[in-house]
C-alpha cells in the first residue's frame, strides 16, 4: 500500500469522530466570536457611549483580524494547524476573561475593552485560517460537500444564536456575555485538543522545502495560486461579489424597514434572513446529491436576481423578510458546491493560505457595506440600491453560466508540484 493510500484509509477511519470534534470546535468558536462582536459595542452603548465610537471600535478590531489572516495562514500551512487552533482559542479566552474582570470592576475602561476585542479578533482570525486548511485532513473527498455544508450550518447557527445570546445575557448582568464567551473559547480549545488526526498537511517535496525560504514568499503563495487558477479566480470574484451584495441588500432593507415600520420589524426581517440561511445550509447536501454541481450553481445564481429585485417594491416588512430570506436560502448551496471544489483542487499544503485570500478579500469588502448602504440609501433611495444589487447578482449569474463554475463537475487532474511555486501548481 502506498503512503498516500494508507493516509486515505487513516483519514476515512477516524474522520467521523474527529470531524465531529472539529465541527463542534469551529461552531463554538464562531459562537464566541459572534457574541463578542455584539456584546462589547452594546456594552459601550449601554454605558452612554456614542454609536460612532462603538462602531469605530468594532471596525478597528475587525481590521486587525483581517490583517492577521495572511500571516496566520502561512504558519497554519506548515506544521501548526492543530496547535494554532488550540492556542488561538486560549488567547481569545484570555482576552474575554480580561474583559469579564474589567466589567466586574464596575468601571468601563475603553482602552481595556478595545484591546480585548482586538486580541479576540486576531485570535479568531488565526483559528479560522488554521481551520480552513483542515477539512481535507479529516474527511475523504466524497464527504467534502457534506462537510462544507455542515460547517456553513454551524456558522449560520452562530450568527443567529450569538447576538441573541449576547443581548439576553447582557440584560441579566454586564459580565455574563463575556464570561460565556470565555467558556466558549475554552471549550473550543478542549475539543481541538481531543482530535487525534494530524491536521498538518503532508510534507511537500520540491525546491521550496530548502531551509531559509523567505516567509514573505510563503505568505504570497496563496495569492499566486489563486492567480493561476481560473476556477479560484471565479470563486474569489463570486465570494466578494455575493457577500458585498448581500450585505448591501441587508443594510438597505434594515434602513428601509426601520423608516417605515420601526425597530421591532427590523429584528423580524433579520431573523427571517438568518433562519433562511441556516435552512439553506442544512438543505445544501441534499441539493448537491440530487443535482449536478454546475447546474445547481447556475440555476440558483439566476434565482437570486428576481428575489433581490422584488425588494425594490418596498412591500410590508414580512415580504421584505421573505425576499431577503429567499436570497439567503439559495446562496449556501452554491457556496457548498464551489468551496467543496476548492478543497479538491487546492493542494493540502496551500489550503489555509488560499482560503485566507478569499476570506480576507470578502471581509474587507463586507466592512465597507454598512457605510455604503447608508450613503446610497440617503442619496438615491433604497429601491435604486436594491435594483443595482439585483443587476450585480445577474452579472455574477452570467459569469457563473459562462465561466469555470459551469464545469465544477469535471474531475481535477492531480499535479505533483513544488509547494510554494504557483506556476507549477494545479490550475483547477
Amino acid at each position: 500500500m502506498t503512503a498516500r493510500a494508507a493516509e486515505t484509509v487513516t483519514v476515512g477511519a477516524s474522520g467521523t469522530r474527529d470531524f465531529r470534534l472539529y465541527w463542534s470546535a469551529d461552531a463554538v468558536d464562531r459562537l464566541g466570536t459572534q457574541m463578542s462582536q455584539i456584546a462589547l459595542p452594546l456594552l459601550l452603548l449601554d454605558a452612554g457611549g456614542s454609536a460612532a465610537r462603538a462602531g469605530l471600535m468594532a471596525t478597528l478590531a475587525g481590521a486587525g483580524g483581517v490583517a492577521a489572516g495572511p500571516v496566520a495562514a502561512a504558519l497554519a500551512d506548515g506544521r501548526w494547524r492543530g496547535p494554532m487552533m488550540r492556542w488561538s482559542s486560549l488567547a481569545a479566552a484570555t482576552a474575554m476573561g480580561w474583559a469579564t474582570l474589567t466589567v466586574l470592576g464596575h468601571r468601563i475602561c475603553l482602552s481595556c475593552l478595545v484591546g480585548a476585542l482586538l486580541v479576540e479578533r486576531v485570535a479568531a482570525s488565526c483559528f479560522e485560517a488554521a481551520a480552513a486548511g483542515s477539512v481535507a485532513r479529516l474527511v475523504p473527498p466524497e464527504w467534502y460537500p457534506r462537510a462544507v455544508a455542515r460547517l456553513q450550518a454551524g456558522e449560520q447557527g452562530g450568527a443567529i444564536a450569538g447576538p441573541a445570546l449576547a443581548g439576553l445575557l447582557l440584560r441579566q448582568a454586564r459580565a455574563l456575555p463575556f464570561l460565556a464567551d470565555t467558556l466558549s473559547y475554552l471549550a473550543a480549545a478542549f475539543l481541538v485538543r481531543a482530535i487525534r488526526t494530524d491536521l498538518a498537511p503532508p510534507a511537500p517535496s520540491g525546491a521550496s522545502t530548502v531551509p531559509g525560504q523567505r516567509f514573505g514568499r510563503r505568505m504570497g503563495a496563496g495569492i499566486g495560486f489563486v492567480r493561476t487558477s481560473p476556477f479560484l479566480r471565479f470563486l474569489l470574484v463570486w465570494s466578494c461579489g455575493v457577500n458585498a451584495l448581500l450585505a448591501l441588500l441587508s443594510y438597505t432593507t434594515v434602513f428601509a424597514v426601520h423608516a417605515a415600520y420601526g425597530s421591532a420589524s427590523v429584528g423580524l426581517v433579520l431573523g427571517a434572513a438568518a433562519g433562511a440561511g441556516l435552512l439553506g445550509s442544512l438543505l445544501a447536501p441534499v441539493a448537491v446529491r440530487r443535482v449536478r454541481g454546475g447546474v445547481l450553481v447556475v440555476a440558483l445564481s439566476w434565482l437570486t436576481v428576481p428575489a433581490a429585485a422584488g425588494l425594490a417594491l418596498a412591500g410590508p416588512a414580512w415580504v421584505c423578510g421573505a425576499l431577503l430570506g429567499l436570497v439567503a436560502l439559495l446562496v449556501p448551496s452554491v457556496a457548498v458546491v464551489l468551496h467543496a471544489r476548492a478543497v479538491r483542487v487546492v493542494p493540502q499544503h496551500l489550503q489555509a493560505r488560499v482560503a485566507t485570500v478569499a476570506g480576507a478579500a470578502t471581509a474587507a469588502v463586507a466592512m465597507a457595506a454598512p457605510a455604503l448602504a447608508g450613503a446610497l440609501t440617503d442619496t438615491v433611495g433604497p429601491a435604486t440600491v436594491d435594483l443595482a444589487c439585483a443587476a450585480g447578482l445577474a452579472l455574477l449569474a452570467l459569469y457563473a453560466a459562462t465561466g469555470p463554475a459551469a464545469r465544477v463537475d469535471a474531475p481535477p487532474a492531480p499535479v505533483e508540484a513544488a509547494p510554494d511555486d504557483p506556476s507549477a501548481l494545479e490550475r483547477g
